[in-house]
């Protein structure tokens, strides 16, 4: 059985570690596990150095297990919801399997915890945790009061649910998710965007590439909508990057103007 979110007890701190999630990767990064780490896959793109020096042992579904075991890791972290369920049972017989499940900050924040102390970094860890706490602090408690359409994905469109980290962060920036009521990530037609009626469609950079070109396209569909690209980092990665997400919302989603949205 795979058993989610439960911390491991790993008496001795692991010497060769394997991540499977990108926002994990770089969380070792910044815990300091320069040296433990052992493989990334080919979406753990931060930090940049390790991302053209470590071993990639495919990608976040599709992981190449032979690889995984001839790196003979002590600890591999995995994901519920980005890793597929037959390669977390098969890495479960190589070494000990940790799985996250994150929905919200909240979840962020104790996976942070919870790879710190399986790492025997937990005070670096919670140092980590109390920066971002204190960043988010400053953003206050806001109004969800913009309504908001978040595309993650085209042909077919799809956006997210209210019980992702997503839809979490997006709440922080003071905005109201109008598919909200929904679970998980959705594919969604034109027309059911068109009932929606949303103030702002934000596309994201990830996991489908939005660029300018598409702003048109989404355009034709909501011409009463302001539609803008938005750095998919800021919103889904809940690793150490949420460091940054603080900022990010501050400069371009103010509260004292809702409207006045800048590109990233």
């Amino acid at each position: 059985m795979i058993k989610i979110n439960e911390i491991l007890n790993i008496e001795k701190a692991p010497e060769r570690i394997v991540s499977l999630v990108p926002s994990q990767t770089e969380l070792l990064y910044h815990l300091g596990l320069d040296r433990q780490t052992a493989g990334i896959t080919k979406f753990c793109i931060h930090p940049g150095h390790w991302f053209r020096s470590k071993q990639r042992i495919g990608g976040t579904k599709t992981v190449n297990i032979e690889k995984v075991k001839m790196l003979q890791p002590d600890l591999i972290l995995a994901n519920k919801e980005e890793n597929r369920k037959e390669d977390i049972e098969a890495l479960q017989d190589i070494a000990p399997l940790w799985v996250s499940d994150i929905k919200n900050l909240g979840d962020a924040l104790d996976m942070i915890k919870a790879v710190g102390r399986m790492t025997h970094k937990l005070n670096t860890a919670r140092r980590i945790v109390r920066k971002i706490e204190q960043r988010f602090s400053r953003i206050g408690e806001r109004q969800c009061t913009l309504k908001v359409l978040y595309l993650i994905w085209r042909e077919p469109w799809m956006t997210i649910g209210g019980d992702t980290f997503i839809h979490d962060i997006l709440c922080h920036a003071g905005m109201q998710n109008v598919f909200g009521d929904e679970s998980r990530y959705i594919s969604i037609s034109a027309g059911q965007m068109q009932e929606k009626q949303p103030d702002i469609v934000l596309l994201s950079s990830e996991p489908y590439p939005f660029k300018e070109k598409h702003i048109k396209e989404v355009e034709e569909i909501l011409p009463q909508a302001r539609i803008m690209l938005t750095d998919g980092e800021m919103f889904s990665w809940y690793g150490s990057r949420i460091l940054k997400t603080p900022a990010y919302l501050l400069r371009h989603f103010p509260q004292d103007t809702p409207f006045c949205i800048r590109k990233y």
